[in-house]
């Protein structure tokens, strides 16, 4: 479940779920760097200020949840 942020006349809750494909859903996004990757998305995520609550990759798209 989400956590859901209050405040003085609000409540809100924000999601977005991106998908990332590669061109022409060629079969690229192989191998051990996947972990970098999600270093990488963690990383910008930490500098940015918002929560990937999910992240899974297949070998030609990515999915993210965030939350604000």
């Amino acid at each position: 479940m989400a956590e859901v942020k209050q405040g003085r006349g609000y409540v809100y809750s924000i999601q977005y779920h991106i998908v990332w494909c590669v061109k022409y859903r060629h079969k690229v996004l192989l191998g051990d760097s996947d972990n970098k990757r999600k270093e990488i998305r963690n990383q910008i995520a930490t500098d940015n200020g918002f929560t990937i609550s999910e992240m899974e990759s297949d070998c030609d798209h990515v999915h993210l949840l965030i939350r604000l």
